[in-house]
């Protein structure tokens, strides 16, 4: 086990060996020590990292980044599954697919909706004019602009 190389990607064990506010520092194989940003220490919200880790606690860990001054970034959330999110999401999807139409269904009834709309406002037009086009130039240049749109 002491032959681990700590590449990006790997999966290794080390131990907790001290806490702070912003994430735990982990000492690895080979003496290497990498930090668990607070962020990457479980997959929900995580107020104080005391709440999850403790020092001497023997962690399995990811190898996010080596940078050039060999600062190791580590996460343990991305070896977790991420149960709790999964279900909720699938559950309001289904939930929507019961309740929403085809969109043949959604093109018809927007069909309709709007023929009967036009019909409306020639209805209303046709009114104001006086029924049958009105008065001078001015009702034939609506119409004309009616049937363009």
């Amino acid at each position: 086990m002491i032959s681990m190389s700590i590449e990006v990607g790997s999966v290794v064990e080390g131990v907790v060996t001290g806490i702070t506010n912003f994430g735990a520092f982990v000492e690895l194989p080979g003496g290497k020590v990498g930090l668990i940003h607070i962020s990457e220490v479980a997959d929900v919200y995580v107020r104080d990292v005391k709440d999850f880790l403790k020092e001497q606690d023997k962690v399995k860990v990811k190898v996010l980044s080596v940078d050039d001054r060999g600062k190791i970034g580590l996460s343990i959330k991305q070896l977790q599954p991420p149960a709790p999110r999964k279900p909720h999401t699938n559950d309001f999807r289904r939930s929507n697919r019961v309740n929403s139409l085809t969109f043949e269904d959604k093109l018809s009834k927007f069909l309709k909706d709007s023929d009967e709309r036009q019909s409306d406002l020639k209805r209303s037009t046709d009114s104001k004019r006086g029924g049958n086009g009105g008065r001078g130039g001015a009702g034939g240049g609506a119409g004309a602009g009616g049937v363009a749109h």
